[in-house]
């Protein structure tokens, strides 16, 4: 009898004030929430009936990279701008520079001109959630979930019409499918994961994300090789909340569609390279001139710059009988740094060049404008990538254009 007068007097209230208490902070601010957000959509849709031109957010945080996949996001927005002038583009980047001083890169690496009025760039202040550095172990999935808070954040500043992603950061799409509502369209430069990289684990091969610690132990094996596959998993999800996916060649369709599943939605669209001006380009070497042997890469850990240095002191021993033939070989390294990290992975790069003692036969050009990188071709015998598994982009095709390639 006590304790029913206890459960009456005391428990049950408290339930009742905790059922209160969590309707009042819990429920009914998910419900203005929620209300707020149905509200916005269906307002934007109806602008969208009476707004001549689309608002069309392309998702890049790296826009002043100076890379291959930046030419493809400005190539694709002068594009679209060609063929839909009254087309509103949005750029979600972190990226602080100016507009003018963005643009102005773009028309010095690329050769492509974009007027400073034609572009809003959305700042986006989270940029530290999809860096590589951030997350020591299971990078791969940790910085997928990163692309989600940075894709939050956009959604949360703009809310488009067409969302475009051309960075391969997959795990936004369900965001801008479901939230925002919108189409969504993706450019894939290269797949997060493929069967290829789960091989090399399997086989215990030690890489730069596979160090020798996991590679040794086939236990540890094992586990990342089921990370691997419910990765593989989840990339296929998100990769198929996409309405239309482009690729840029045969190999990364394959592989997208064995990830995603999609091939009906999946159309290969080559990567804009500049064959005119390297048509018009001839050959300056002379045979007086240094050997030099080319390499265009972002630096990236996957571009294997190390390997290539390597290859350098190989070839420094081969050649330790013919000082006069060594003193005529440069091997130059032309990319661009996207953040703090890529200038490190530049400085780290130097030291190992001067602890293999091959500095003086190495140059290094950091974010080189247009001109100078025709110059190169011009004056350069031999190119050199170093990537494994690599697919067929826009520097493989430069070098096949104008130079032999190793």
């Amino acid at each position: 009898m006590l304790i029913e007068i206890i459960t009456l007097v005391v428990i049950l209230p408290m339930m009742f004030l905790g059922v209160l208490l969590f309707g009042t902070f819990v429920i009914i601010p998910c419900a203005f929430i929620f209300a707020s957000w149905y509200m916005r959509i269906k307002e934007r849709k109806l602008q969208r009936r009476t707004r001549d031109g689309a608002n069309v957010a392309f998702f890049h945080p790296y826009c002043n990279g100076g890379g291959g996949g930046e030419r493809v996001l400005w190539v694709a927005i002068k594009a679209l701008l060609a063929k839909y002038p009254d087309t509103n583009i949005y750029i979600y980047t972190v990226e602080t520079a100016e507009p003018t001083t963005i643009l102005n890169k773009v028309q010095n690496q690329f050769n492509v001109k974009v007027e400073p009025e034609q572009i809003n760039f959305i700042r986006l202040s989270m940029g530290k959630a999809i860096e590589a550095k951030t997350y020591p172990y299971f990078t791969l999935l940790l910085q997928s979930l990163g692309t989600m808070v940075l894709g939050m954040e956009a959604f949360m500043k703009f809310n488009p019409d067409i969302y475009i992603d051309t960075m391969g950061c997959a795990f936004t799409y369900p965001i801008y499918r479901y939230l925002a509502q919108c189409p969504v369209g993706c450019y894939t430069h290269y797949p997060t994961i493929t069967s290829a990289m789960m091989r090399r684990v399997k086989h215990r091969l030690i890489t730069y994300n596979n160090s020798s610690v996991i590679a040794r132990n086939p236990i540890l094996t094992w586990c990342k090789l089921l990370y691997y596959k419910i990765f593989g998993w989840l990339y296929g999800v998100v990769g198929r909340q996409a309405d239309v996916v482009m690729v840029n060649g045969s190999w990364t369709e394959e592989h997208i569609n064995e990830l995603w599943d999609c091939s009906l939605n999946t159309h290969r669209v080559y990567p804009p390279c500049e064959v005119n001006e390297l048509k018009k380009l001839r050959s300056l070497v002379k045979e007086s001139d240094p050997i030099r042997i080319l390499s265009v890469a972002q630096f990236r850990p996957e571009k294997d710059h190390p390997l290539m240095l390597q290859a350098m002191y190989e070839l420094r021993n081969l050649l330790i009988k013919n000082e006069v033939l060594w003193n005529k070989i440069r091997l130059v390294l032309v990319g661009s740094c996207r953040n703090a990290e890529d200038e490190e992975r530049v400085r780290n790069l130097k030291d190992l060049a001067k602890h293999l003692a091959i500095d003086e036969n190495v140059q290094f050009i950091v974010n080189a404008p247009y001109s100078t990188l025709l110059n190169l071709y011009q004056n350069s015998t031999l190119a050199i990538h170093a990537m494994w598994n690599e697919h067929f982009g826009i520097s493989e095709e430069n070098d096949i254009k104008k130079l032999n390639y190793l």
